[in-house]
């Protein structure tokens, strides 16, 4: 294994090091300070749908820990902080009335950040909608993307002066994919004409607050995060080959290409027909010149073909890989190479700006023995794919940073509380904060970068 120390000598000398989070997974005081309920509020109440009933009601409890955290993220060294903005705690009703207490709590947070020389990266949309915008049809109805624009307008006016980078949406595979297609996450819609619409609302919502973000500050550097796919084929027979192009299009490319090339493919429209309820001008809005994106990478997508399906999507099966495969806690095959050859086909497919890692860890759900939580194999993880980033970073791709997912163990969506992907272990019965030992070797890390860039300049 290579050292820590090792290691950070393989990265250029500005590439920025954070940690990142999401608010429903951490902030909790779901009922406080005129916060609204989100879908997440709702969907984690219904039986059945979240592991053993959990929800983010109180979670890692940081609305009201969060100098202790923001003291935490310091101490590891983090050049960043990646988080999200409650859009429902900023709109109570998604729309409307702003609540001044909301605000008040990022205006805090944030200066808390600038206090501590950290740089600021929130994202406006962590899956948090404002339950009130679901009555009116959530991400499958237009309104839901003006709403999102006037939001992404009034953080801009309270906090743009103390932004370094806004990212609009977190992951829209999950928001569509996972949310209105196969019914895992909030709302559980398992519903194609649902699934259809969503896809081109997040698209379109994306764009729109760009416009509306720039129309606040034209300075503000825009991205949008999008959790990609490397597809690999379960053979190479020209039917996996096939399918395994179909998967790249169904998962990637329905936002890859109307963000950065302003259409969608051929053979998503002719599948989907008029489901994406396309409207004049709305692929020349979701087209907005980004300053940045972002890629969070887990695992990858392994796929056959599918005789029954007839080669129509979403019909491509998942495959399991040849030999014995390392896995996670939550079951994803380990594979940091599925990130290199992620990046370098994104790059030679489009015409994309500079990127960050916003999203990359593992889930192992080591305890806590006489003090120490001993996660040598996220330590294992970690130092495989940052050696895939440091060599990203050196080379051809345009990568300036790298978030580690995550700051601390929090409420893993329909996982609930029993996965764990900090580097922080918090005990939720008291919300003791332990730092693992990958916090240590990432701090290390971290540390090392510094002295090699302070002897890099004064050479």
């Amino acid at each position: 294994m290579t050292s820590a120390r090792d290691l950070a000598k393989n990265f250029p000398n500005d590439f920025l090091f954070g940690v990142a989070t999401a608010a429903y997974q951490i902030e909790g005081a779901t009922h406080e300070d005129g916060r609204g309920p989100s879908i997440w509020d709702a969907f984690s109440k219904m039986p059945g749908r979240v592991y053993r009933g959990h929800s983010g009601d109180v979670a890692c409890d940081h609305y009201h820990l969060w100098e202790a955290d923001l003291d935490l993220i310091k101490a590891l060294g983090a050049d960043a902080y990646r988080f999200s903005i409650a859009w429902p705690r900023i709109l109570p009703l998604g729309r409307g009335q702003v609540n001044d207490k909301g605000i008040a709590f990022y205006d805090r947070l944030i200066d808390g950040m600038l206090e501590r020389g950290l740089k600021v990266f929130p994202t406006l949309y962590h899956w948090d909608l404002p339950l009130a915008l679901a009555g009116d049809g959530g991400w499958a109805a237009r309104s839901t993307t003006d709403a999102f624009a006037d939001y992404a307008e009034i953080v801009v006016k309270n906090f743009g002066d103390r932004i370094d980078a806004l990212a609009t949406i977190n992951e829209p595979w999950c928001v569509c994919h996972l949310s209105h297609l196969y019914g895992i996450h909030a709302p559980g819609e398992k519903n194609f004409d649902a699934f259809a619409a969503s896809v081109h609302m997040v698209n379109l919502a994306h764009g729109k607050a760009v416009e509306a973000a720039r129309s606040v500050r034209a300075d503000i550097p825009m991205g949008v995060v999008l959790n990609l796919h490397s597809v690999y084929p379960a053979t190479d027979s020209a039917e996996d080959t096939a399918a395994a192009e179909r998967a790249f299009k169904f998962h990637n490319g329905l936002f890859l290409d109307p963000v950065f090339k302003g259409a969608y493919d051929g053979e998503i429209l002719e599948a989907f027909g008029d489901k994406l309820k396309i409207e004049d001008g709305d692929l020349k809005t979701i087209n907005q010149p980004l300053d940045w994106w972002g890629l969070n990478y887990y695992t990858p997508m392994r796929v056959k073909h599918d005789p029954s399906a007839d080669a129509q999507y979403p019909m491509t099966l998942g495959a399991e890989p040849d030999g014995t495969v390392i896995r996670t806690d939550i079951g994803w095959e380990v594979q940091e190479n599925g990130l290199a050859d992620l990046m370098s086909t994104c790059y030679e497919r489009y015409s994309l700006p500079a990127c960050y890692i916003t999203e990359n860890g593992a889930c192992y759900n080591d305890e806590p023995v006489d003090g120490v939580v001993n996660d040598t194999s996220r330590i294992s993880y970690l130092e495989k794919h940052l050696s895939v980033v440091a060599n990203a970073a050196s080379g051809t791709i345009p990568l300036k940073g790298y978030f580690l997912w995550s700051l601390m163990d929090n409420f893993e969506w329909a996982e609930g509380y029993r996965m764990r992907f900090g580097i922080v272990h918090v005990d939720y019965d008291t919300q003791v904060r332990t730092l693992k030992n990958s916090a240590h070797w990432y701090t290390d890390l971290i540390d090392a970068h510094k002295e090699t860039r302070r002897g890099r300049n004064s050479e």
